[in-house]
């Protein structure tokens, strides 16, 4: 398993003024479609269907444990017939989010916007936790989420099939 080391902030708006002069630089931009299969307290498992720019789809699928900055994931692709195979008559509703990937000085930032809820966030991750202890969010950031459980996309998703 790898570790993915993340922080999550809050955005008000997007970053579109920085774009605009050249702070930051746009790397991608991606339709997403998440599902969970399964989940407790500290795990999850879930499915992904990324769309690009070109139309072009991808599939994952994804195993996390733990909380917090730090958690354990492994991530692989699969493909478009194991995909509808596994979400065929769950009735399961997909958490929607259009996902911009930004640069600037060699950080990524990950920008969701999320399509059944009024949210907008970003995410940051890191190659190690001393980095991401050390790292000091840009003035276009708003709040640090953390580990707050009604902004985890697994909690966002159930709220979803409660509808």
């Amino acid at each position: 398993m790898g570790a993915e080391i993340e922080r999550k902030y809050l955005l008000t708006a997007f970053p579109a003024a920085e774009l605009a002069n050249n702070e930051l630089t746009q790397v991608s931009k991606q339709y997403i479609y998440q599902t969970y299969l399964a989940f407790s307290d500290d795990q999850e498992i879930r499915v992904r269907q990324l769309v690009d720019s070109s139309g072009e789809s991808h599939f994952t699928h994804t195993f996390k444990s733990g909380h917090g900055m730090v958690r354990e994931e492994v991530e692989y692709s699969i493909t478009e017939p194991i995909y509808k195979q596994l979400l065929e008559r769950t009735g399961l509703i997909p958490l929607e989010k259009i996902r911009t990937t930004l640069e600037a000085a060699g950080v990524t930032y990950e920008i969701d916007e999320y399509k059944q809820i009024d949210l907008l966030v970003v995410e940051v991750e890191f190659p190690d936790l001393q980095t991401a202890e050390q790292f000091v969010p840009p003035s276009w950031f708003g709040r640090e989420l953390g580990s707050e459980e009604e902004f985890r996309n697994k909690s966002m998703w159930v709220a979803l099939q409660k509808h």
